[in-house]
């Protein structure tokens, strides 16, 4: 788990899966604990920064705090980046399967998967910051153990397993998530570093 320092952050999910592969990738430096929160957010429309930034603010707002919302894309370059933000409503009526066949009619089976992740202080006035991951791939037969959302049919470039059929330490080492997590953790733990220092050189006068 996060090194404890008295510090929490509500990162906003009901899934304990989501949430032990995060603490994984975020690994003992992270300066905060990361404590799950469940709560219901509008279905906002729109493009993918837009979206998440709408969640995080409502998020905020909610919590009154600190908070991490994240929000995941399946894009299918065969039709511009759709589902994108949708994929969630897509999966849940077609299953992987059905995301497959909406690639039938088109040679293009290439698609890319993008992780955002947004975070705001609490304060109304602070700019949320956006954190992003993306990992290239295609769409495939879908292989694998289905306990994981779309990852039985998501292949990424360079490898001949889906997501789903990966170890675990290997998808959390290349994953669109992981890679806008190390964005996150690099954010913090650096200004975690640059406040201690300010309040050592502060102490030193």
């Amino acid at each position: 788990m996060a090194v404890n320092t008295g510090r929490s952050v509500v990162f906003v999910t009901g899934n304990a899966r989501k949430l032990e592969e995060v603490v994984q990738i975020l690994g003992d430096k992270f300066p905060f604990t990361l404590v799950s929160k469940k709560i219901d957010l509008p279905e906002y429309q729109g493009d993918p920064d837009e979206i998440s930034i709408k969640k995080c603010q409502e998020a905020a707002r909610q919590i009154q705090g600190p908070v991490i919302v994240e929000d995941t894309c399946l894009c299918f370059n065969a039709l511009g980046g759709l589902p994108g933000p949708y994929i969630k409503w897509f999966l849940e009526k077609l299953c992987p399967e059905g995301l497959f066949k909406m690639l039938a009619g088109f040679e293009d089976k290439s698609a890319y998967a993008l992780c955002t992740f947004a975070y705001s202080t609490g304060n109304p006035n602070d700019q949320v910051k956006l954190f992003q991951g993306k990992t290239p791939g295609k769409i495939v037969d879908p292989r694998g153990p289905r306990n994981f959302g779309w990852d039985p049919c998501f292949q990424p470039d360079g490898f001949d397993q889906t997501y789903a059929e990966m170890p675990k330490a290997v998808k959390n080492s290349i994953s669109h998530r992981y890679k806008a997590l190390r964005e996150l953790a690099d954010h913090f733990i650096e200004n975690n570093d640059s406040s201690k220092k300010a309040r050592l050189e502060g102490n030193s006068h």
